[in-house]
């Protein structure tokens, strides 16, 4: 409960952490650093309502400067960290100042996915990761402008479903079958893909660039297939990479994040990951994963904090995600895709209100809901507890789900 507790990032999982060891009695110095100019805030918004125009940049802020200052935690903005020597446990800005801890948390997050091709370094082709992202693209979000996305994930979507609901013309190029493929079902994303054509999004599968052109400025993407695709900007939203650099140059085992156990502890002593940077044990999925979703960073940094303060983690929230399309909702729990062996339909996909639940053996390994906050709210209270369900229960629309919670 003492000493000086340092945290690497300053996104929601490093300051919940900060903030959990204040809540949890920690008296020792706490330092937060973050290497943007704002201070911790929301990063779902930013393909939603901040993009839209909808949202000031404070209005993500989770607290102001201040605030942090009132509860004794300091605040590093600007500040990127270059060394971490976990023998000395110590760690060094890339001005060269060293700052010894005795507790550090890494909550370095994950930098979006790129494509290494021809033309990749023309002006117009952005990423979204951060308020400055979402500000270098904003002007080319004006009617009649041409708006190439690549990827159909959640980041892909949202984009798309602003961007045309404000007069664009939108491509989406995906280079698999189907939208959200790694996340969901074929009934999800057959919806999705008819909502958004519906919509007017020229939405292309099995479309793979393999080349940016123009002169400075792009001005076309060039498919495999020979087409090309005329834009005034491109958004890539392939994924994001862990930021493990840190990690990994201190000698930490990385694999696709920073490995950790249930306590969120890294393989040196003292040293925590959590956040889009962790990989940890998951008893939903039965190995370790990298969750990048707001409800697993809270749940990991609380972790983290816990174990820093002498606790012991308690047993973990089924994992959750949520995307906000046009006027729908898709609220996700567990981790269901790809790990069920039998798909249950409840409500009918044209109604633009149903849910999907992902059985094993008959249990519950996962559930998407479509403007279903019931379905999502009882399916939170029923993944990974075992309990033997009914499939035609399931899809009678009739049926009381929340009896299922007696």
């Amino acid at each position: 409960m003492t000493g000086r507790a340092i945290i690497v990032g300053a996104g929601q999982a490093g300051s919940e952490c900060a903030l959990r060891l204040r809540a949890l009695g920690f008296a020792g110095e706490v330092m937060l650093f973050g290497d943007e100019a704002f201070p911790p805030y929301q990063r779902p918004p930013l393909s939603k309502g901040f993009l839209a125009g909808e949202l000031a940049a404070e209005r993500l802020f989770l607290r102001g400067e201040a605030q942090y200052r009132e509860v004794g935690i300091g605040l590093h903005l600007a500040t990127a960290i270059g060394a971490l020597d976990t023998g000395a446990r110590t760690i060094t800005t890339t001005d060269g100042t060293t700052h010894r801890f005795s507790h550090l948390v890494l909550a370095t997050g994950a930098r979006p996915r790129r494509l290494d091709l021809p033309g990749a370094g023309l002006a117009g082709i952005h990423h979204l990761r951060g308020i400055a992202d979402v500000e270098r693209l904003r002007p080319g979000i004006r009617p009649g402008a041409r708006l190439v996305i690549l990827g159909a994930g959640y980041v892909g979507l949202e984009v798309a479903a602003i961007a045309v609901k404000l007069g664009l013309a939108v491509t989406v190029l995906e280079a698999a079958e189907r939208v959200l493929a790694r996340v969901t079902s074929p009934i999800v994303s057959a919806f999705y893909a008819d909502v958004h054509r519906a919509a007017g999004v020229d939405l292309r599968l099995g479309a793979r660039p393999v080349a940016f052109q123009g002169n400075g400025q792009v001005t076309g993407v060039r498919l495999a297939d020979g087409a090309v695709i005329a834009c005034d900007n491109v958004l890539v939203g392939i994924g994001a990479v862990p930021n493990t650099e840190l990690a990994a140059g201190a000698g930490l085992a990385v694999e696709d994040g920073i490995l950790v156990d249930a306590a969120m502890r890294a393989s040196a002593s003292g040293v925590y990951a959590i956040g889009d940077c962790a990989r940890a044990v998951s008893p939903f999925a039965g190995e370790r994963v990298r969750l990048e979703s707001v409800p697993n960073a809270l749940e990991q940094a609380r972790i983290a904090a816990g174990t820093i303060c002498g606790g012991a983690p308690g047993a973990p929230e089924p994992p959750w995600f949520w995307s906000d399309q046009f006027d729908l909702k898709l609220q996700t729990v567990g981790l269901g895709a790809g790990r069920h062996d039998e798909i249950v339909l409840r409500g009918a996909p044209d109604s633009r209100a149903f849910s999907v639940f992902y059985l094993r053996e008959r249990e519950l390994v996962g559930l998407d809901a479509v403007n279903s906050p019931v379905a999502f709210n009882v399916g939170k209270r029923l993944v990974g507890r075992g309990i033997k369900l009914d499939p035609g229960e399931l899809g009678d629309a009739g049926f009381p789900l929340k009896s299922l919670l007696n």
